[in-house]
């Protein structure tokens, strides 16, 4: 009754702690979720006020299927004004939210036999939808000590004649991790030696970076340009993850291509949550700032509690809203109901389970020694976490 294509797939291990986290809620248990990949913040009023105003407009219909033409010329400019590139309306695909144009520009590029290659620690969904589409996902893993970034020794070791794409996700999620300008220059050397490798840069917490200004590939290797599937969105930065939109700028071939696969399986997002991204690149950053300097406070508190507790390694993140410490040193050992702690999966169900702290497993994103824990929560959550966490830690033995 099911293909055998659903059947390969994993189901997100994100969701998954979300779920045990709210089923405990409902139980009267008390959790504080560091697992989920949202900020605590309201859309921006003057988006919401687009958006009621396109309500009350009436503008309720279909719109073209790579989004409406105002949108995608805001798009455009956005792209012009914070990054330099100088891409066509015709080139940008407007979809619901950025996991959708990753899922679609795989669709578009990937034949079976093609191999992705994907740093670890990477986003839970990037090799599931390498498989959907056919294609053979390949880990380069990363070290802690390079903040889980790649080489260009390490892309270079892992290419292949069947490489056909790398994965870039720049601030990372898990880790927070940025790449420089210097850095991705060095993959573009390599990759410039590969001429039939096409890069998707995933760059959706573009806009929440703290200690440096955010470099793109495209930046880095302007004559790369041409291989480059740039996917962002508005769900990070403006705080808009239940309005679905998200977008890829691309070559024309594969935009193209993508915008055909758009027509016959879902066409465009809402018109409602497009006029709203239509307000957000058109207005002003101030309440973006405002987050990312809140963000920044609590990853600083966070980021020194982690480093405080003996046994935990724990690199400062540049941006996203993520810590991903090394718990390793807590792996192999035992709870008092003698529950075993052999890997990062069964760290964040003790957690969870005793003493209500819900953090997403290494295991999830392919980087086993581990955990993703999210600060897009208060200060006072976070203290509360902190407490939890160093409780918990200090009973394994």
């Amino acid at each position: 009754m099911i293909s055998k294509r659903a059947e390969s797939l994993a189901p997100s291990e994100t969701l998954k702690i979300s779920a045990r986290a709210k089923e405990l809620q409902r139980e009267g248990r008390s959790v504080i979720s560091l697992s989920q990949g949202e900020p605590d913040y309201k859309t921006p009023s003057f988006i919401c006020d687009a958006a009621i105003k396109a309500i009350n407009d009436g503008f309720h219909g279909y719109t073209m299927n790579t989004g409406t033409p105002e949108l995608r010329e805001a798009i455009c400019s956005k792209l012009r004004r914070d990054n330099g590139f100088d891409y066509t309306p015709g080139q940008i695909v407007v979809s619901n939210g950025a996991k959708q144009s990753i899922a679609f520009a795989l669709l578009a590029t990937i034949n079976p036999g093609d191999e992705v290659l994907i740093p670890a620690p990477y986003w839970v969904s990037y090799p599931e939808m390498v498989k959907l589409a056919g294609g053979t996902p390949v880990i380069i893993r990363s070290a802690f000590d390079n903040d889980y970034k790649i080489k260009a020794s390490e892309l270079e070791n892992t290419i292949t004649p069947n490489t056909r794409m790398l994965i870039l996700c720049s601030p990372s999620n898990p880790t927070g991790s940025c790449y420089t300008a210097e850095e991705l220059g060095e993959l573009a050397a390599v990759l410039r030696k590969h001429p039939g490798i096409l890069v998707l840069s995933d760059e959706i917490y573009e806009y929440i970076v703290f200690d440096q200004a955010h470099a793109s590939i495209g930046q880095a290797a302007p004559d790369l340009y041409g291989r480059i599937i740039l996917v962002n969105g508005f769900s990070k930065g403006f705080a808009m993850t239940g309005w679905r939109l998200g977008y890829l700028a691309a070559p024309q071939a594969i935009a193209s291509a993508v915008a055909k696969l758009q027509s016959q399986l879902t066409s465009a997002p809402s018109s409602i949550s497009q006029k709203a991204g239509e307000a957000a690149y058109n207005g002003k950053m101030d309440e973006v700032h405002a987050m990312v300097a809140e963000f920044k406070k609590r990853r600083d508190y966070l980021v020194g509690e982690l480093r405080s507790i003996p046994g935990v390694k724990c690199f400062m993140p540049g941006g996203a809203f993520y810590a991903y410490p090394d718990i390793s040193g807590y792996l192999g050992k035992t709870a008092a109901d003698g529950t075993a702690i052999d890997t990062s999966t069964d760290l964040c169900m003790y957690l969870m389970e005793k003493e209500g702290l819900a953090a997403v497993p290494g295991d999830a994103f392919g980087e086993p020694d581990g955990i993703r824990l999210s600060y897009s929560t208060s200060m006072d959550q976070l203290r509360e976490a902190v407490s939890r966490l160093k409780k918990a830690l200090a009973s394994l033995q």
